[in-house]
């Protein structure tokens, strides 16, 4: 009787008991470093150079390129900006992307009381758990179904990180038109003269309620103080113009940045309208 040829296995089988003959040597064996995770390691950074590369090409060239004009808008955003202009009034400082959930952090914790936490506790207290993570959590299973408390607490952080990163990019700011609709609240409230009111429209839109408030509006960041009654202190015209050119000089240690690009003219507008903010008194 002859004997029955045997099927030849499809190439889909032979696949098979190849990855199982290598899982079985690896784990018998181990994989060692070199060749394996060196090669796998030098593709990735080769990958990751040419990707960069090439972004910086599309970059440079569709910017400048053919057009030779440094502020041409290309793909990737023209090759420089427009000049900075240091007199604006109506620019709101935002940072880098990656740091937009901190960002929003601050609007969580106010300053002075919490914003240690939020700036630096916070972060500190997740980068210390997750350095510590390796040595806490021992076991060799992978399998996210067997680690429940780790999949879930990464989910949480994952969805925090998000969360937080896409509030800080839709953050608005009052914006100076909103800030301004309070001015005649001001007059009312603080007898105002006439000739604070170059001062109090200044003071609204040239960004000073992103740190100080004033009669209920704006917000107290970095410590800065309520100045709705600043003028009971009489500190004087000429020392409220000095304080604007270089606050630390007047207040040693103060954050506040200088306001001496808006020019002499405005900065005694804005002077005057200080001094006149009695409080209602």
């Amino acid at each position: 009787m002859a004997a029955i040829p045997k099927e030849k296995p499809s190439r889909t089988d032979e696949a098979r008991a190849e990855f199982a003959r290598y899982k079985a040597d690896v784990k018998a064996r181990g994989k060692p470093f070199y060749p394996y995770a060196m090669f796998h390691d030098t593709i990735m950074s080769v990958f990751v150079v040419v990707v960069i590369v090439s972004l910086a090409v599309i970059w440079k060239w569709t910017a400048f390129g053919p057009h030779h004009d440094p502020l041409h808008k290309g793909l990737l955003g023209g090759e420089v900006a427009q000049p900075a202009d240091p007199g604006t009034t109506s620019f709101v400082p935002r940072p880098d992307w990656y740091f937009y959930f901190l960002f929003y952090l601050l609007r969580i914790f106010k300053w002075p009381e919490s914003v240690f936490l939020g700036t630096i506790g916070i972060p500190t207290i997740a980068l210390v758990l997750l350095i510590m993570l390796p040595f806490l959590d021992r076991r060799r299973v992978r399998r996210p179904s067997a680690r429940p408390v780790a999949m879930v607490a990464a989910v949480l952080t994952i969805i925090s990180m998000g969360v937080l990163t896409w509030k800080g990019a839709t953050a608005k700011e009052a914006l100076a038109s909103e800030i301004k609709q309070d001015i005649p609240n001001w007059v009312k409230a603080e007898h105002l003269p006439p000739g604070a009111l170059p001062g109090a429209r200044l003071f609204a839109s040239a960004g000073c309620t992103n740190c100080h408030t004033y009669n209920g509006a704006g917000g107290s960041q970095l410590g800065a103080p309520d100045l709705t009654a600043i003028g009971t202190r009489n500190l004087g015209v000429p020392t409220q113009i000095r304080h604007l050119q270089n606050p630390g000089s007047v207040t040693p240690g103060s954050p506040m940045p200088s306001f001496a690009s808006l020019g002499p003219q405005r900065l005694r507008q804005l002077a005057v309208f200080l001094e006149a903010s009695k409080g209602g008194k």
